[in-house]
């Protein structure tokens, strides 16, 4: 079992019983009697099952994430029925309906209850049940079409005409053909199968789906830019991807411009990143979200980023990209220049609050540290969990090894660590607003390898986090572990901008030309200053014969020089105090406009790069249970996703076999999906057809 599945709370796996689709459900006897839902031991959901109405919204909610029925009804001691007349009134009466029909009131008279019962049920008047079953047989065929679950933004009945026949996905029929990037279609049928990809990009660019196949061919092997998918063998990639043949690069262009001039790129994000919300596929437990710098090297004027490598400013954007415990992507946002994780943060919170019942457990670094920021997390209501800035080494490294009671291994380091309390006290600027003093655990780690020494910050609210898994969040994205973004960035062309174009930026502030030039003469003072008064600190009196120091002596002259040098100081900070901190250039002399860079184009194509990498990592993960070294576990996947093989296409299958490898883990090749124009898609490992 992978070590970081212990940062969870989990028990024995005896206590749980399988629903089928990695979904475990847990039941405890004690009192309150409890049920907890996981996902690949990640806790999803928990619910005191004497609450009737939290109970019939965890029945519901566990079905759609794709528990089975008969199981799930076996575990709670329901029946079947039950369980499909909840949907039925789910789906067709929303969350009111679930809650209705229920009174917790206490009052043993009849006539009392019924008189709730019925102020309860005013806008679903009369007998839910045999309603749904009347709704149920109207609707029959066309229930049958719409799809079960979570449906995207633009409907149900766009996709069917969104394409036409001729250029629906895989609508060539052909024999079996040689193809060299026959690995790649293990992206495209696990998208398919666990994401509804292809559906989803279809129903809203029709035609022009095709860039974005070609943006996956691209992800998945390293393509590094429009221009070098020339390099590519255009029928043999064209029909791998379903589209006949790659086209020349002037015709790709024109895909991409189709796309990009829809203006979808927001919407498209969250639709996808919802659907892996809703559907369980990602993790929302904890969340690690970083900045990383998107570096522009053109000629226009464009806010500058913050490249950590080089420790300098660096024109540019922000990418904030937000991940789960197994580094999958969550979600992301490219902001223009250095970008506000702060506000990132706060905001990803609001933006999925409907589709995330509680707020995941934040994780940032030190970028995100500040009294002010972590106040507003707690009024907020969201856990966090971050390193400490500013902290004094010496008191830390004092500290006794006794004291690290708590011992584990993370990533073949031995570490030891204990918590204490740390309180905070927030003043803010504005007299109207109050002051808040609040207490923050306060987690000391020591890294017995390195025999270094640390702090982390938490705030856990009403979630139930132990120390260690405090400090196993703090380390899991950082250090000896790094991030999602960067082992990204190695195998896939993560900082492409497909069509830059620009425009005016909103932002035309800057730092005030003034108040920078104050701050470099107060600089120059301050240093001269330090100089005298380390030459007055060594001069010796020289006093007349009555007693007094004479004037014209070192000394004297020093102490007047320092005087005029401290009102000269007092004067500068005056002056500077006054200065506002920032000017907008409009309002400046030989100051040109700020650019801002348009991200429409590069936001599909990181869409592009995002699922793709959540299909790889999901990938590993079957690939897991069937090949134990861990070690070479990535490596023996791409080495399958770059084999060569083969491909046929019929009226109503595509089969793509790949070349046999010396591996054995070929659980990968039982994959098998259906695309939106009824066609399915099968993956197998064999010998040469031809």
């Amino acid at each position: 079992m992978n070590k970081q599945n212990s940062l969870f709370p989990v028990s024995n796996d005896d206590d749980r019983t399988s629903l089928g689709n990695s979904i475990f459900i847990e039941i405890k006897l004690n009192y309150p009697r409890r049920a907890r839902l996981y996902r690949h031991d990640i806790l999803i959901k928990q619910v005191v099952l004497s609450d009737k109405i939290a109970k019939r919204i965890f029945i519901v909610e566990a079905v759609e994430l794709g528990a089975m029925k008969s199981r799930l009804a076996s575990a709670l001691e329901i029946s079947r029925q039950t369980i499909d007349n909840l949907l039925g009134i789910k789906k067709h009466f929303g969350l009111e309906g679930l809650t209705q029909g229920y009174s917790p009131s206490t009052s043993k008279s009849r006539r009392k209850q019924r008189e709730i019962h019925a102020s309860k049920n005013k806008g679903i008047p009369g007998n839910k049940a045999k309603q749904l079953a009347e709704i149920r047989r109207e609707a029959k065929e066309k229930r049958e079409r719409e799809q079960q679950g979570f449906n995207f933004s633009f409907g149900y009945d766009a996709k069917t005409q969104a394409v036409a026949d001729k250029d629906q996905p895989y609508a060539e029929e052909h024999d079996w053909i040689t193809t060299r990037y026959a690995g790649v279609f293990l992206y495209i049928i696990t998208l398919i199968k666990k994401w509804e990809w292809l559906r989803l990009v279809t129903g809203y660019f029709g035609f022009t789906y095709k860039i974005f196949m070609i943006f996956m061919l691209m992800s998945a092997r390293g393509i590094r830019s429009i221009e070098q998918v020339k390099n590519v063998r255009l029928r043999e990639g064209g029909v791998l991807l379903g589209i006949k043949r790659i086209p020349s690069k002037p015709i790709v262009w024109q895909w991409f411009y189709r796309a990009a001039e829809k203006q979808i790129s927001t919407v498209v994000k969250t639709d996808y990143f919802r659907y892996q919300i809703r559907k369980g596929i990602v993790g929302i437990w904890l969340w690690f979200t970083d900045g990383h710098l998107l570096p522009y090297t053109g000629k226009a004027k464009v806010h500058h980023s913050y490249n950590t490598q080089r420790r300098m400013p660096y024109p540019g954007q922000t990418n904030m990209v937000t991940c789960d415990n197994n580094g999958r992507v969550i979600d992301f946002e490219i902001q223009e220049g250095k970008g506000n994780l702060r506000n990132h943060i706060v905001s990803l919170r609001e933006k999925w609050i409907d589709d995330v019942p509680e707020s995941p457990v934040m994780v940032f670094d030190r970028e995100g540290s500040g009294v002010s920021f972590f106040s507003e997390l707690v009024l907020k209501g969201i856990p966090f969990v971050t390193w400490e800035k500013n902290i004094d080494s010496k008191t830390i490294n004092a500290i006794g090894e006794k004291k690290f009671n708590v011992n584990f291994e993370f990533n073949n380091k031995e570490y030891g660590i204990f918590e204490n309390k740390k309180s905070f006290t927030f003043e803010p600027e504005n007299p109207d607003e109050e002051r808040h003093d609040f207490t923050l655990r306060h987690i000391y780690i020591w890294n017995k390898s390195s025999n270094r020494k640390t702090c982390g910050l938490a705030w856990t609210g009403d979630k139930e986090m132990s120390t260690e898994e405090c400090a196993r969040a703090i380390l899991s994205r950082w250090g000896a572990s790094e991030n999602t973004f960067k082992h990204t960035q190695e195998r896939h062309p993560l900082h492409y901008h497909p069509g830059f174009k620009l425009k005016k930026s909103e932002k035309q502030d800057i730092k005030n030309p003034l108040a920078t030039e104050m701050e470099g003469l107060i600089k120059g003072v301050k240093k001269r200053l330090a100089k005298l008064y380390k030459k007055l600190s060594k001069a010796k009196d020289v006093l007349k014969k009555d007693g007094t120091p004479r004037e014209n002596s070192l000394k004297e002259g020093l102490k007047k020089e320092i005087r005029d040098k401290e009102k000269q100081l007092l004067h500068m900070q005056e002056e500077k105090k006054e200065l506002p901190e920032r000017v907008n250039v409009t309002s400046l002399e030989d100051y040109s406009f700020f650019k801002r860079i348009d991200n429409e184009g590069k936001n599909l194509f990181d869409f592009v790069t995002a699922s793709v990498w959540n299909a790889r990592k999901q990938m590993v993960e079957w690939l897991r249970s069937d090949y134990k070294h861990e070690n070479d576990l990535v490596d023996l996947f791409y080495a399958i996703a770059n084999c060569h093989g083969w491909i046929k296409s019929t009226k109503n299958e595509v089969i793509v076999r790949l070349e046999p490898m010396q591996q054995k883990s070929r659980r990968l090749a039982s994959l098998a999906a259906i695309i939106p124009n009824g066609k399915w898609l099968r993956i197998e490992v064999g010998a040469s057809p031809l």
